[in-house]
């Protein structure tokens, strides 16, 4: 049977002399990097890292798009000619496609795609100021006839007498028009991501969600060509 020497342990001396010799040697490794961060990105593999910490909490929570919902999101898009990939990415950020319950933010913001209810009815409605939630009447919140009044983005797309941000045609069809008139339908998808929600945050996010959902329909359409 083999005797072990057992190691002396380190006198608190010793730890305390090592943990002080440590600080200045930390600090350094800290200045430098901070100094030649720039540099370190460039590395392939810190390259690699960095961009899949900052995609990590969307990785961790991505969905898949609900077959259902995408030839509603293709009549709203192709009426108001933005990408439908683009509401789905919007869809998929405001309700994480409607999973959200209830539809409806504590800042007052409604419906599948989370409108405040002076963007649905119109700004010009004399009650809209600050954020935007207003003093309007369920009733007039749903009428189009109000909404055209007040200049809105509200749509009736179901034409059942009502514009519902509740109800999901509505809903996209309402976040088309929005989109397209604030720089979608011309191609520019930053400014009108901004424009829904003025942060850089929620444009990244969306920008992510869009661009992955438009190399899936590029790969699912490659396949296609393939089998046929």
């Amino acid at each position: 049977m083999k005797i072990r020497n057992k190691k002396k342990p380190l006198s608190i001396a010793t730890k305390g002399l090592i943990i002080i010799l440590m600080v200045p040697i930390t600090m350094t490794m800290f200045v430098l990097a901070s100094v030649y961060w720039g540099d370190l990105q460039r590395i392939p593999i810190i390259h690699t890292l960095k961009e899949s910490i900052q995609h990590a909490p969307n990785k961790v929570m991505e969905m898949d798009i609900p077959k259902e919902y995408i030839p509603i999101y293709q009549e709203a898009a192709e009426k108001y000619k933005i990408p439908w990939t683009l509401l789905a990415a919007h869809h998929r950020i405001e309700t994480k496609f409607s999973t959200m319950d209830p539809l409806l933010s504590p800042v007052g913001a409604e419906g599948h795609m989370q409108f405040m209810p002076c963007t649905f009815v119109g700004w010009q409605h004399p009650s809209c100021t600050g954020n935007g939630k207003g003093a309007i009447s369920e009733e007039d919140k749903t009428n189009p006839e109000i909404i055209a009044k007040y200049g809105g983005y509200g749509v009736d797309a179901n034409e059942d007498g009502i514009a519902d941000p509740f109800q999901l045609d509505d809903a996209m069809h309402s976040a088309a028009k929005y989109l397209a008139s604030s720089g979608a339908a011309t191609g520019d998808l930053e400014k009108a991501i901004h424009m829904y929600n003025h942060s850089d945050e929620y444009v990244e996010d969306v920008l992510y969600y869009y661009n992955k959902y438009e190399e899936e329909q590029e790969q699912d359409g490659q396949a296609l060509s393939s089998s046929e």
